[in-house]
């Protein structure tokens, strides 16, 4: 598993949350194990205390990509490197899948946790995921999307750093948006223009006394 992989952890738990939606999915240990995806063996440690500490390290997730989208590259590597602090993984060589016919492992990197409960667990591999992303990509890659109300995170992996929404979704009702208004502004425009031109217009004869 490669390491660009871990940081889909980190968008994966911001998005639980739409704040300006008031809208929140964390909210039983069902939600939680689902965030684990296909780590099975992670995902059973999870209880009903972790829902509270899921959502506090949620929150600071979320201050890393704000940080990052309003330009703040210092902050947003300053709570990012906080939050790898109190959340250590141990990277390590991983060969559970077979490469060829001879049955040679297919060795990867590996990000080894060693949590107290499920929260630390989670939080290690997503800031360290992130964290790659970062170093890897740069800071500007971190991205809140731009069609209000949404406000998800997302990773920007577009060839030339154009990635502006979170989703096809997003993207699809931001430009049907920025087209309504701009046929607005057309239509009140060619109004006032006509309305110009009408009290421009000179008065008929025999109406001046």
């Amino acid at each position: 598993m490669e390491l660009a992989y871990y940081s889909d952890y980190a968008v994966r738990l911001v998005n639980t949350e739409e704040p300006a939606r008031s809208k929140d999915s964390l909210t039983t240990v069902e939600s939680i194990r689902e965030l684990f995806g296909a780590n099975a063996q992670a995902a059973r440690r999870a209880t009903e205390a972790d829902v509270t500490r899921f959502r506090s390290v949620r929150a600071r997730l979320r201050a890393v990509f704000e940080a990052a989208d309003s330009g703040d590259e210092t902050l947003a590597v300053d709570l990012l490197n906080s939050l790898l602090l109190e959340f250590p993984v141990s990277p390590q060589i991983s060969g559970h899948d077979v490469r060829d016919e001879d049955g040679r492992p297919d060795w990867h990197m590996h990000l080894a946790d060693h949590p107290s409960n499920a929260t630390a667990g989670f939080a290690a591999i997503a800031a360290m995921g992130l964290a790659f992303h970062l170093t890897s990509h740069g800071v500007e890659r971190l991205g809140l999307c731009e069609a209000a109300p949404c406000r998800n995170a997302y990773l920007d992996t577009s060839t030339n750093r154009s990635r502006r929404y979170c989703s096809d979704r997003c993207a699809t009702r931001a430009n049907v948006a920025a087209y309504r208004a701009r046929k607005r502004l057309e239509a009140e425009g060619s109004g006032g223009t006509r309305r110009t031109a009408d009290t421009a217009q000179p008065s008929s004869p025999g109406t001046d006394r």
